[in-house]
């Protein structure tokens, strides 16, 4: 997942809506790919990327779609209600009341609302419609079910990655080296923190520490956060500027130790699974899309996108893995940066780079965690029942807590985190949701709208080929990605 949510509620233009989806897809997935570009060779990553990013962007238009087909078929039964209205309000009069009435008194209703307002485009994407309600009106009761437990298993594996980042980041930075005696230098967990005190036991500390002073806000709800997330995406920004800036310096200068293989077959699965995290957006579409002004060019809004964030995936990727040696590169990008004063010689930027995932990791957490809680509450929904207090404050908030903590207590393996969640949850969320979000869209309005209707947010892969083709490739790469982790763990 990327940098958080975004949900200003007022209407923007295209250019903001641009600079929006860039900072929501490019986030704590991109400080994780230079491990796994290195990991897997550069060829072979900048050529699966490439692929990635084509699949990711296809499945956004479907969403896109999608969301307009919905619009589309609120709007039909808006008119519906609105025709049925009039027609009840004018059989109310008999026909001496209107000839009393006469001519020079107008009538209160048109008889048709076209009359009133002119055509009328059904598929105009004004309403803010989640893929959780999407899902409601395209899927049947399995279905929806289907979706709410895959974004739920989604989430958690985001709070996991979250919860284990920030403490990482503080371990290293307080048992880190910082007397620039010795640069790129990697530690065992069970290495000296503090006198007796391990940095696997620091790692935990900070965890446990983590835990109590975000965990409480999963029991309220996250409001206001448009300004934090401004200044959280100015950080994110000079962050990753100022790494890719140091590395072409060293590289420049001919000091770089990378030395990466062309090709490693082994490191795909998991650049695959943090490929898929990187270009998670598809889930946080409708806030983004809906309130731009302008939608008459949100497809070559989305293209741009991401040819721009592939072209920043690829320099942040190239320039970590010539610039540092490919057995010294961390999990979390920026602690490349907090110990080597080859590269950053200044201890306020080192500690700038070093905690910089805590600030914009740690503002995000609560926002994630009240939308894991929100999705458990709509997957157990009770028509018109409530549930009691003790279930709606304190059992909902509790098992939306407490698994991504014992994981992240269990392992901090950055890495594999991602790549897990990238690879199965995500999946689901960017491959196959979209595919039959959009399928059974299409099948639902034709009835309705006719095969005539156009859709002008319609994808530019509208033919039913692309849809089983993205529907094949998530099964094929889950069956990939299984098969080598069960070969690996029979070698080992």
């Amino acid at each position: 997942m990327a940098g958080g949510i975004t949900d200003t509620g007022e209407p923007y233009s295209p250019f903001v809506g641009l600079v929006y989806m860039f900072n929501l897809i490019v986030g704590t997935g991109a400080l994780t790919m230079p491990r796994a570009f290195a990991t897997a060779g550069w060829v072979v990553s900048l050529t699966l990327i490439c692929i990635l990013a084509f699949m990711s962007y296809m499945t956004t238009t479907f969403v896109i779609e999608a969301m307009a087909a919905a619009n589309a078929q609120l709007s039909w039964k808006k008119r519906e209600k609105e025709e049925m209205d009039n027609s009840d309000s004018s059989s109310d009069y008999s026909d001496d009341d209107v000839m009393g009435r006469g001519r020079a008194e107008p009538e209160t209703k048109p008889i048709l609302s076209v009359q009133r307002s002119g055509p009328v485009d059904h598929f105009d994407i004004v309403e803010r419609i989640e893929m959780g309600q999407m899902a409601s009106m395209f899927f049947n009761k399995v279905g929806v079910n289907m979706f709410y437990i895959c974004i739920i298993i989604y989430l958690y594996g985001d709070l996991a990655i979250y919860a284990a980042a920030v403490p990482i980041s503080l371990m290293e930075v307080a048992c880190g080296n910082h007397s620039c005696s010795t640069g790129g230098v990697k530690y065992n967990d069970t290495d000296s923190c503090w006198g007796s005190v391990t940095r696997n036991n620091a790692y935990r500390i900070f965890l446990a520490v983590f835990t109590l002073l975000l965990g409480p806000f999963t029991f309220f709800n996250a409001q206001k956060t448009k300004y934090l997330q401004i200044l959280t995406s100015l950080m994110r920004w000079i962050a990753f500027i100022m790494m890719i800036i140091l590395a072409l310096i060293r590289i420049g200068k001919g000091t770089g130790e990378g030395r990466p293989p062309i090709a490693n077959l082994s490191g795909v699965p998991n650049l695959f699974g943090v490929c898929v995290y990187s270009f998670m957006c598809q889930h946080s579409l409708p806030s983004l899309v809906t309130p731009i002004s302008d939608k008459k060019r949100v497809s070559a809004l989305v293209l741009a996108d991401y040819v721009l964030i592939l072209g920043f995936y690829t320099l942040l990727s190239f320039t970590a893995i010539f610039c540092f040696d490919t057995a010294l590169l961390y999990d979390m990008y920026t602690l490349n940066f907090t110990d080597n004063c080859d590269v950053l010689n200044i201890p306020a930027l080192r500690y700038f780079l070093g905690l910089f995932p805590v600030f914009t990791i740690s503002t995000n957490f609560p926002i994630i965690a009240v939308t894991l809680r929100n999705n458990w509450k709509t997957l157990f929904h009770r028509d018109g029942g409530t549930y009691p207090w003790v279930v709606d404050r304190v059992v909902f908030p509790l098992i939306t807590l407490v698994p991504p903590i014992v994981v992240a207590f269990c392992t901090h393996n950055l890495e594999s985190l991602v790549g897990i969640t990238g690879a199965y949850a995500g999946t689901g969320i960017q491959y196959i949701v979209p595919a039959f979000l959009v399928f059974f869209a299409r099948r639902h309005l034709e009835p309705v709208m006719g095969r005539d209707a156009v859709n002008r947010h319609q994808s530019p892969f509208h033919q039913a080929f692309w849809v089983w083709f993205v529907i094949i490739w998530a099964v094929f790469c889950l069956m990939f990605v299984t098969a080598n982790i069960i070969l690996t763990d029979t070698k080992k």
